[in-house]
Order: C-alpha cells, then sequence, then structure tokens
C-alpha cells in the first residue's frame, strides 16, 4: 500500500534559498524574487527551460529573479509553505498538498491553457500488454509520489478498471521523473509505466525515444493539473503583476513563443482552487493525502 508522502523534509538548498533571502533584507538590499519548481524532469531540462523565463519575469517585476532547484517534490511544496520562495511551479496534486500544508495560504495563479484538459500515457514495450487489464501480474514504473500525471490520476485511473496497482502487479516502481520513466520502461527494468502526455509527446519529438520500440497503450480521460502558485501573503500588487505578465505571454513576439515553446504551451489562462477538488478526491481515494 502506498504511504502518504512526507512533506516534512527540508533540502540543503531550499534552507540555503531562506538564509540568502534573510541576509538581503537584513543588509537592506534589494529582495530577490525567488522560484521554484517540482522536478519532474531532469535538472538541466528543467534549469533550460527556466532560464528564458526568469530573464522575463524580471523585466516585468522590476527585480531580481533567481530559479532555485530543489530535490524532490515535497521539498518544492516546503519552499512555498515555508515563504522560502515567492513562486512555485506545481502539480495539481503538488497544489493540493501546498494548499494542505500551508493551511490553505497558497493561491494558484496561472495555468496553460493544456492544464485544463491535461492526460497522461502509459506505454510499454511489451506486445501482450494492450489494455489496463493486461498489467495484472506485471511490473510498472509510476514517476515521483508526488506526481499527479505521474502518479495520483494513472492510479486513480487503474483502481477505476479494477486493476490495483498494490495488489495485482507484480511490483510498482518510482522512477521519481517523467523521463525516467521512459527510459525504465525502454531498457527493460519494468514491462510499463505511466507518465505526462506532454513529455512523452517531447521525447518522441526530439527523438530521444523510439515510439516503434516504446508505444503508447492507453491514454487517460482529461482533467486540471499543472499551475503557477504564490504564498497568499505575496502583496496584491505584486501578484497581479505577476499574473498580467503570464497572461500577456503570445507567440506573436520571439520571447515569448520562446518562453511558451519551452514551457509547452499555447498560452496561459487564469486558474483558481476549485479546478483542483476532483485532484483532492482522487488523491484520498488513492491514500495518498491524510
Amino acid at each position: 500500500m502506498s504511504h502518504p508522502v512526507s512533506l516534512s523534509r527540508r533540502t540543503a538548498i531550499a534552507a540555503f534559498a531562506a538564509l540568502a533571502a534573510t541576509g538581503a533584507r537584513a543588509q537592506g538590499t534589494q529582495r530577490v524574487f525567488r522560484v521554484t519548481a517540482i522536478p519532474d524532469e531532469s535538472p538541466t531540462e528543467l534549469a533550460r527551460k527556466a532560464a528564458p523565463l526568469m530573464k522575463y519575469l524580471e523585466q516585468r517585476l522590476g527585480a531580481k529573479v533567481e530559479y532555485t532547484p530543489v530535490t524532490d517534490y515535497a521539498a518544492a511544496v516546503e519552499a512555498l509553505a515555508n515563504q522560502q520562495v515567492d513562486l512555485a511551479w506545481f502539480g495539481g496534486f503538488t497544489f493540493v498538498q501546498a494548499q494542505q500544508r500551508s493551511g490553505g495560504k497558497v493561491v494558484p495563479l496561472v495555468q496553460r491553457e493544456e492544464d485544463e484538459k491535461f492526460r497522461s500515457v502509459f506505454v510499454t514495450t511489451n506486445d501482450a500488454i494492450r489494455s489496463l487489464a493486461d498489467l495484472k501480474g506485471r511490473t510498472l514504473s509510476f514517476g515521483s509520489q508526488s506526481s499527479t500525471s505521474g502518479h495520483l490520476m494513472p492510479r486513480s485511473f487503474l483502481l477505476a478498471a479494477g486493476v490495483d496497482p498494490d495488489r495485482d502487479l507484480k511490483r510498482v516502481a518510482y522512477s521519481g521523473a517523467h523521463d525516467a520513466t521512459v527510459a525504465a520502461v525502454a531498457s527493460g527494468k519494468v514491462d510499463a509505466g505511466a507518465l505526462n502526455i506532454s513529455v512523452w509527446e517531447k521525447l518522441v519529438a526530439d527523438k530521444k525515444v523510439d515510439p516503434a520500440k516504446v508505444r503508447v497503450f492507453h491514454t487517460t480521460p482529461p482533467y486540471y493539473d499543472y499551475n503557477w502558485t504564490v504564498h497568499a501573503e505575496l502583496p496584491a500588487p505584486q501578484r497581479e503583476r505577476l499574473q498580467k505578465a503570464f497572461l500577456d505571454l503570445n507567440k506573436e513576439t520571439a520571447e515569448g513563443r520562446e518562453i511558451l515553446e519551452l514551457q509547452r504551451a499555447t498560452r496561459f489562462v487564469p486558474t483558481r482552487p476549485e479546478n483542483y477538488r476532483a485532484i483532492e478526491a482522487a488523491a484520498r481515494n488513492a491514500g495518498l493525502l491524510k
């Protein structure tokens, strides 16, 4: 049986971010606006995606903006809940965890248009696996235990299909990230894997996976997923400037096109906590949220 993920861990880098922010205030220097993201892909890919967005936000906010990586999903939740960062990229489930961890003091600002109808895919190299039911008695890799599209929703849809991962599968593994899940399937470490559809499509487009070898055998129904979230104590004027900065991004400008393509977004749209109630319900039903 899966256990709820502990959110009490602090990473050294998050602690460093807090100390650095405190030091800057004590010295009377300009406060740095700090941003983090759940590590759902490799650190190099996350840093590549973040760089032009951080530069753009600096221009729009008129403040120094720094991207602070964290080692796991729980650390991203802790960093925002404790105001060690000002803005965090969350999946739907990590947003729900942050909302719980902070006592309801986090606010989702925007999501990609794609996140209104997000999906997960199940992939395999095994010709005998054609449906979710075919996974019984086999090995499966999810991503991180706190991942919405790499664990929570795939688990939820498996349960709905009458497949209990903890009872009906030979072994369940957690790769930690979507691209790592595909690598585990491709190398034969597991029979199948579940991951975020946009990462899958990007891996195929970049020829980092051979779809003739690793194939999708099930695509889930849509659900709400990722968002950019701030702490409720971020001053309203700054929150409004930040939201407008995301909403103003469009593919008509070179800068906007680069950022949106890296974020795998058509555009950003406003979001609200109510969008993630189904995620919270799925987490409780799967025993992943206390």
